[in-house]
Parts: C-alpha cells; sequence; structure tokens
C-alpha cells in the first residue's frame, strides 16, 4: 500500500528558467535509462521474487518506491525549469521573471524557438509540463524493462541499468550551471551508486549465483577463446591464465577456422572432457531438484495469500 508524502526526499530548487535543459532532463523522466524505467523494473522484479526471497522483495520493492520518489524530484525541477513559459513568457511580458535572465525580445524568441526545436511535443501536448516521454519526444516504453524472472539474472541487469543512469547523470551536469540544479543531480547520481552497491550486496548473498539459472555450462565449450581478430591481438586475464572463479585455465584458439574444420564443427573434441561432462550432467539434475525444492517450500499450502495483516494501530 502505497503512501505519498507531499515533500520530496531531496529538496529540489531551481534558480532561474532554463525551458532547453528541462527538455533535456526529460531523458531521466520519461528516457530509457531514466527513473521511471528503473522503477518498473524493480517494481515487477519484485513480485518473482517474494518466493523464495522475501529479503530481496523487500529490497526491490523499497528501492523501486524511491525511484518513483526520484521520478517526483525530475518531474518537480522539470517544471520549475520551465517556469514562465505557459503564463508571463507567452504572453511577452517584459516584467516576467524569464525576461530578467534574458537580454530582450529576440533572446526570449530564441529560447521559445530552442525549447520547441528540441521537442516541439514538450510544449505543445503537455502546456510544458513533463510527459513520459524522452528528450526528443519519444514515449516512453515498457520494452525498456529488463524482468527475466531469475534473481541473480535480475541483480545483474540492475547492475548495469544504475551504471547507465549514473552516467546520465553526469552528463546532464555539463549542460547546466545552476548550481541549485547540479545540487539535485548529484543527490540523484550519488543513488545510483548506492543502488548499484545493494544489488550487489544482494546478489553476493545468494550461492550459487553462477552461471545464471540452473543448468550447467557444458565443460567442451566452457574455456575456449576464439581468436577471430588475428591481426594485432591482445592477451589479457579474459583469454589466456585462469578462468576467474572457475579453477580452470583458458584455452586460448590462435587459429579458429583450423580448430572448428579438424574437430569436425566442435562435434568432435578429444574425450578427456567425458568426466567433466557426466560431472555437469549429474549437477544439472541435482540443482535441477534444489531450485525446484527452494521454490516449491516457499509457496504456503491452500489458499493463497500475499499479505498477512495485523490488528494492531
Amino acid at each position: 500500500m502505497f503512501h505519498h508524502s507531499k515533500d520530496l526526499q531531496f529538496n529540489a530548487r531551481v534558480s532561474r528558467p532554463d525551458p532547453v535543459f528541462a527538455n533535456i532532463l526529460l531523458e531521466q523522466f520519461g528516457g530509457e535509462n531514466g527513473e521511471l524505467a528503473a522503477a518498473m523494473q524493480y517494481f515487477t522484479q519484485a513480485f518473482g521474487a517474494k518466493q523464495p526471497h522475501p529479503d530481496k522483495y523487500d529490497m526491490l520493492m523499497d528501492i523501486a518506491t524511491e525511484e518513483f520518489s526520484h521520478l517526483e524530484i525530475v518531474g518537480a525541477t522539470i517544471q520549475m525549469l520551465l517556469k514562465g513559459i505557459n503564463g508571463e513568457l507567452k504572453d511577452a511580458a517584459d516584467a516576467s521573471e524569464i525576461m530578467q535572465v534574458l537580454d530582450g525580445n529576440a533572446a526570449k524568441e530564441n529560447i521559445i524557438h530552442s525549447a520547441l526545436t528540441a521537442n516541439p511535443h514538450f510544449v505543445m501536448l503537455s502546456s510544458g509540463g513533463p510527459r513520459l516521454a524522452n528528450s526528443q519526444g519519444i514515449p516512453w516504453c515498457a520494452s525498456y524493462i529488463h524482468s527475466n524472472g531469475d534473481l541473480t539474472v535480475d541483480l545483474r541487469s540492475n547492475l548495469a541499468s544504475e551504471s547507465r543512469a549514473k552516467l546520465v547523470y553526469e552528463h546532464l551536469m555539463k549542460f547546466t550551471d545552476d548550481p541549485y540544479v547540479k545540487e539535485t543531480l548529484s543527490f540523484l547520481m550519488t543513488r545510483e551508486v548506492a543502488h548499484y552497491k545493494m544489488f550487489e550486496a544482494a546478489l553476493d548473498t545468494i550461492q550459487p549465483n553462477f552461471p545464471p539459472g540452473v543448468l550447467q555450462a557444458d565443460p567442451r565449450f566452457t574455456q575456449q577463446y576464439f581468436n577471430l581478430s588475428p591481426e594485432n591481438s591482445f592477451e589479457g586475464p579474459w583469454n589466456t591464465g585462469e578462468m576467474p572463479g572457475m579453477g580452470k585455465d583458458w584455452e586460448l584458439i590462435e587459429d579458429p577456422i583450423t580448430f572448428v574444420k579438424v574437430t569436425d564443427g566442435l562435434t568432435d573434441l578429444p574425450d578427456r572432457k567425458a568426466e567433466e561432462t557426466e560431472e555437469t550432467e549429474a549437477l544439472n539434475i541435482k540443482m535441477s531438484e534444489e531450485k525446484s525444492a527452494e521454490v516449491k517450500s516457499s509457496e504456503p499450502e491452500g489458499i493463497a495469500q500475499w499479505s498477512e495483516y495485523s490488528n494492531e494501530i
């Protein structure tokens, strides 16, 4: 049950109108890496996480709700940056606040033209308020959301989402010189970093969490690195030495074309992996049973009920 407080989580402030930057800031309102996308991603992921991970359900709902509060901060900032564009600015009143930061009618017309050119929907369809669209007027789309039903996959998606959002805020700060707006953007950027570490910590509590899902990787193909750009090639921990956390070494295939031909399209490989293959098949059965039992044991018997209400007030 959601409860809305009219006080923002962070006291967003704006020193002067800036409709052009307001349009740019729409990226974090209705854009692919914006706050609405983050809120809906974590909100939808939470449903599948409740059983058998009620603690992660709690975390995802908390962060999703905070993302909604960040959406409100971004929307409020956009609205404040548009101060004057619908009233005094349209009336061309020289005494309007926006005229105080511009140099005459020509400058006023230029800023209106810039805002309209960047995204005409911004001031025509919404009367100057934030819409669920990005800075180019492209409507928000549910395809931005990554919710795969496997909590380890979802948490890794969230790490990437927070990373992208952090970079967007970092870039946005380059396009405004308003100290109050920069302060708000810095707060929002920092919370992306905080959420990243929350998701990282949550992922670490789920063991094993690699590979994602239930089935294990086929040991015949796990270690091979195909050198498919042979000119001026580089070696590093991604193709030589021990694989991270695997206890195995990479197999660098210097001549992939010949290797594929000799092995009949990777179907005729040495039998030295036979024992590992048997172990993998046994582990697949074991993991399938464990994961299935984990989910079934967390589901209540009889009538399904999402919440348990307390009579205490």
